[in-house]
Parts: structure tokens; sequence; C-alpha cells
């Protein structure tokens, strides 16, 4: 089989000493070389290899039955090796047969049919060069690494064979009183090294040192190939023990090595002009550093799931979150599916951090999730004799999943610590609701928050997050189950927010904004609403009723009670009303108060407490 194996060589050898035991320095030498001494013979061919580099096999002559053979396997053929195991040959194994059939595993192991045994006196030697990925497959196929096989893989000069042969028969004629009979097997001349076309001045032009011809030529020689340069273009034929020669940039790299890495001097490159970051980028970055500076921690995770996750999140049965793309070549078969969220991923690490003793928790990722459609494609299979086409692309490219990016956050334990100050606050599902608000303003919109029941949150305690209308995310308190379920603490809150809906395309110049130098008129109004209506509702209203001159309306007590009534609750808000360009007067005041008031009433049914 030239594929598999493209030199052959064999020496027989006679008259074996039996009782010609390894002298004790060869024995030594392998003990600390990681190998047992066996017998005369084995011993000296695993002397050899460890001396040339070159594997040597050697077979009992007298269990030998006709020449040898090196072939492919057939069907159904099997083999004992020498570790008296059995194994089932694959078509793809090559062998070392005779007339009797398999007596060798090529480059791995040879049978016990033909097993050098403390009676051998007739020897033949095997030194043969194998095709490193045929000994690499076959080796890992039946788990069998072994010395031989180590080198084979890793590719063993085609000119070491005769002399190693010769070597090992000369081992065994002193030690053994053999007797190396005349002549030798050899099948196929050595194999050349690589004949590579090389210009002297690549080298300078890739390392960045100005090297002349007679450097670059010297150090070349220095490693063992032999330079022809008639021409401006060289030829470089490698040496047969560097079979990783095979292009001119290896060449280059044994240039370098050759003068000395630490003469190559470290420049960075001048960067190209460019328009820089994009307002996308810009704005991924703004998302990342605000989280950062409100205290979370980003984390990476892997972005695969389980098939258990979504019964974990509590994710109804029609949920589009439960349709994930499996893959067909997993790095865990626990976790095959691509995630369709990224809270399992941070639920996962909290979980891990809380094992380990950090409580208190804030933590973020922005990433992808994995998107598919409902619909069932049957991929399209272009031809492989040209470039698929621009339809055929279109094709292939609509059978990916979509690929929304997003940004998460799990927080657990306190948001602000106790200490020597006081008792601290723990996190809630309002600290959720506000990384989101951090994440929109990053990317310059502005959320509408609404209650809402979505699944992995708490029913009572969920908000869901719009801009201009259309939904973009989720935040609250999370669900007790799911808790329970990924064992984070309780009352842990998330939120999770779809960036690509709210990225901005391009740079927005947000002009500076302007101060007024008057003072401002505060007014204070607490108003009964029902526990039904939301803040933020109420908070807009008063905002846009009371009009310009509304500077800011920020809630700052919540009251529920007998003084109120059942089914009600009292927010009071902070008024502050400034005009630009002169001092409020006290009928303006009041106007603005009356106005944001009267559409409290009529947004929301919003009542002035008395």
């Amino acid at each position: 089989d030239p594929s598999g194996c493209d030199r052959f060589v064999a020496r027989s050898l006679t008259g074996l000493d039996v009782s010609a035991s390894t002298p004790h320095w060869m024995q030594q030498r392998l003990r600390l070389a990681g190998m047992r001494p066996i017998s005369l013979a084995v011993d000296v061919t695993n002397y050899v290899m460890l001396e040339l580099g070159q594997p040597l096999h050697a077979y009992d002559r007298d269990r030998l039955s006709g020449p040898i053979v090196v072939r492919r396997a057939h069907p159904g053929e099997s083999l004992r090796t020498l570790d008296d195991v059995v194994r089932q040959l694959d078509d793809d194994d090559l062998l070392i047969v005779d007339d009797s059939g398999p007596i060798g595993i090529a480059g791995v192991m040879g049978g016990a049919t033909t097993e050098i045994h403390a009676g051998s006196t007739d020897i033949v030697i095997e030194s043969a060069h194998f095709d490193p990925s045929t000994i690499a497959q076959g080796a890992r196929r039946h788990k069998l690494p072994s010395e031989a096989s180590r080198r084979f893989a890793r590719g063993v000069d085609t000119a070491l064979q005769e002399p190693a042969a010769e070597r090992a028969a000369q081992l065994l004629a002193e030690l053994g009183g053999a007797t190396v009979e005349p002549g030798r097997t050899v099948v196929g001349p050595p194999v050349p090294g690589a004949s590579i076309a090389f210009h002297a001045q690549l080298a300078s032009g890739l390392i960045g040192i100005g090297f002349d011809d007679a450097q670059v030529r010297r150090y070349l020689e220095k490693v063992g190939c032999r330079v022809a340069a008639e021409t401006d273009e060289w030829v470089v034929q490698a040496p047969s023990w560097r079979p990783d020669l095979t292009m001119p940039a290896d060449l280059v790299e044994e240039v370098a090595r050759q003068h000395g890495y630490d003469h190559i001097p470290s420049e960075l490159p001048s960067a190209p002009g460019g328009a820089g970051l994009t307002a996308s980028q810009r704005a991924r970055r703004r998302v990342g550093n605000v989280l950062a500076g409100a205290g979370f921690v980003e984390v990476l995770s892997y972005p695969f799931w389980a098939p258990t996750v979504a019964d974990d999140l509590g994710l109804p049965e029609d949920d589009a979150r439960r349709r994930a793309v499996a893959l067909a070549n997993p790095l865990s078969e626990e976790e095959p599916l691509l995630r369709t969220s990224l809270l399992p991923g941070l639920l996962a690490t909290a979980r891990r951090n809380v094992a380990r003793g950090a409580d208190d928790l804030a933590l973020f990722e922005v990433g992808m999730v994995y998107r598919p459609d409902a619909q069932h494609h049957d991929p399209p299979r272009p031809v492989v004799t040209r470039r698929p086409n621009e339809s055929e692309l279109s094709d292939i490219a609509a059978l990916l999943p979509r690929q929304p990016r997003r940004a998460a956050a799990v927080l657990a334990g306190e948001r602000e610590r106790s200490g020597w100050w006081g008792k601290g606050r723990a996190a809630s599902w309002g600290d959720a609701v506000d990384a989101a608000h951090l994440v929109a303003e990053a990317c310059g919109v502005q959320l509408q928050v609404k209650a809402d029941e979505h699944a992995p949150w708490h029913p009572g305690r969920c908000a869901a997050l719009f801009v201009d209308g259309v939904l973009v995310g989720h935040a609250g308190e999370l669900h007790p189950q799911v808790i329970a379920t990924f064992g984070v603490p309780e009352r842990t809150c998330a939120m999770e927010l779809e960036l690509d809906g709210i990225l901005p395309t391009q740079e927005a110049i947000t002009p500076a904004p302007q101060f007024s130098t008057f003072p401002v008129a505060k007014e204070d109004v607490a108003l009964v609403v029902g526990v039904d209506v939301p803040a933020r509702d109420v908070a807009d209203a008063l905002q846009r009723g009371g009009g310009a001159l509304v500077e800011s309306v920020r809630l700052f007590d919540i009251y529920s009670g007998e003084q109120v009534g059942e089914g009600l609750r009292s927010l009071a808000f902070a008024l502050r009303l400034r005009a630009a360009d002169h001092t409020l007067t006290p009928d303006e005041i009041a106007a603005a108060r009356e106005a944001a008031l009267a559409e409290a009433a009529r947004a929301t049914g919003a009542q002035l407490r008395s």
C-alpha cells in the first residue's frame, strides 16, 4: 500500500543466543526513558528507536509464513495484538500480513502470533516509513498509544530506515552472537524533503529586518537545507528529517529562529486610517460601562442549554423560547441546545458564586441568543464545482436562526450593604427595572414600563419594557419556583432587554442641556389611585399636564391602608417647577400644578388626597 507505507526495509538474523540478556547499561537507558526491558531482541529495537528516532519491530522468523505484505484490512478481519487482546479491524487500518493473515497493526502494535519469545533464535527486523495520519487514526481508533505510533504520527525521517535496521542488526550481532544474513529487503526509495520556491527578500519583508542573501542562505543551510540560487527565485530542498518545512513561510521562520528572536525588535504596526467604531459599537460599550459603573460585574457564560432549562424557567408549552437550535456535535451531551435567553447562564453563575460564599450579587451579560422560526426548511445543496450564486447564498443564510443581541442582569442579596452606618437594603424588582433604564439611556432611548405576567418572573412583580410601543424586554422579581430550581437566593431579581431594537444606527448629536439660573418652585402632591395603576403612568401624566414648566417629577412615598380605602394607594410626588427666562409667579405655579393634577385625573383617575 504505497499511500500508507512508502518505504519498507527488512534485515534477517540467525543464530541469536537465547541465553543472552540485555546489558545493564541498555536496560538502564530504557528504564530512564520510561520503557520496561523485555528481551534482548525487543530491547535493541526500542534502544535504536530512542537513539535514532526510527521505530522498529522484530518478528520471530520461524513463526512467519510466506512473504510480508503491507495492505489495508479486509472486512471482518481481526488480530490478537501483543497485549493479548483480540481487536476487530477497520477497513482503514494499515496492516502487516503474511500468508497466515494479519501479524501486526502497522506502526501501532505487533501481533501475538509472530511475537519474539524466550526461544527465538532467527529474527526479522522491520524498519518502515508509514503515513503519519494513517498511524495516528489507527492508534486512536484502537486506543493503543505507543512510543512507535507517537513518533510515526509526528513524522519520521524517510532516510532513517536502512541505517536503523543496520544499527539494530549490528547490536544483536555484538550482544547476542547473531549472524546477519547478507542482503536486505528495501522497498521504495528515500522520500526527499519538500522542494520550495523561495525569494530571499521574503525573510526581510516578513521579519522586518534587512537580511542579505548570503545571511539567509547560511541560516537555511545551517538547518540542513540545500539551496540552489541561480536566479532571484531560489529552489530550497528541505532535509528529509524536516517534514514540517513545506512552504516559504516555514523557511522564513527558520531564518528568524537562527537569527534569534531576541534580536528582532518589537514594534507595533501603525493602524490604518478609518472611521473608528460604529454608533452601534459605541453604544454597546456604553451599555457595559454604565452597568459596571452601577456596581454590576460582567460575566460570559457558554451559549448552550440543557433540554430541561425551559421547564426550569417555567415557560409555557407554546412559548417561542422553547424552540431552540440543536447542535449536531455539541461540546457536552448534557447541553446540546443553543440558548434562547441569557438568564439561565447568569443564574448558574449566581448559584456558583453563592455556593462559594458570595451572597450579594449584581451580574450582567451582553451576548447573543438564537431564535429559530417555527418553519422547517430543507437546506439547499449547491454544487461543488463552482461558487454558490447569490440566490443560493441567500437561501443558506435564511436557514440561520435569528441572533438578536441582548443585555441581561441578575441581582441577589443586598443592593446597599449593611455596615456600621446601619442596615442595608435588599435588591428588589425596582433595581432590575432601574438597570433596564440605564441600558436604555446608554442607547439614547426612553423606556415605558407596564405591569405584565411573563415567565420566569413573578406574576405580580414583573414589568414589561417598551420603546415607542414596541416590547423590548422584561424586568422584575423571579418566580419563587424558578428561584428554588436554580438554587439562587430568595427574592432574586432579573432583567433582560433586547438591544438590536434600541441600538442607534448612527451617532445622534445631543445638544448640551440648558440650565436655568432662576429659582425653582417646589410642590408636593399626594394622589390616590387604584393599586393596579402604575406609578410611572401617574408621573408621566403629571409631567405632561404641567408642560414645559415641570422640570422633574419624583415619587418619594407610597402608602396603602385604612385612610385611603381598600384597593387604593397613595402616591406622593415631588414636583419641581422652573422657567428658563424668569422667576415663576404664584399664579403660574398654581396654574401649572392644577394642570398637572387635571391630566393625572384624566389619564389615571388620580384624586388629590385630602
